[in-house]
């Protein structure tokens, strides 16, 4: 199974634009498979995350909410490929 990462964010978000950012530019160093989920394109989605975005996952596991770290989002990235 191989590492996937998903971006739940919405339009005119700027967090959600530097949270992308980050997100492939280490996508460049450690292949993974990305989504981005506009949380605005499902009512359920925005209910659940509209005062906390971005929010990302790996592999289903929340990691981020807010701001990510792309030191911290390597070090998950590495230990999730350990436990493959």
């Amino acid at each position: 199974m191989g590492l996937k990462v998903q971006l739940y964010a919405k339009r005119d978000c700027s967090l959600c634009v530097v949270a992308r950012e980050i997100i492939l530019r280490v996508r460049k160093e450690m292949p993974f498979d990305f989504q981005e989920v506009d949380i605005e394109s499902r009512g359920d989605l925005y209910e659940k995350f509209k005062e906390e975005i971005p929010v990302v996952f790996i592999n289903g596991e929340r990691v981020f909410t807010y701001r990510v770290s792309d030191k911290k989002l390597r070090r998950i990235l590495r230990r999730h490929q350990t436990k493959e």
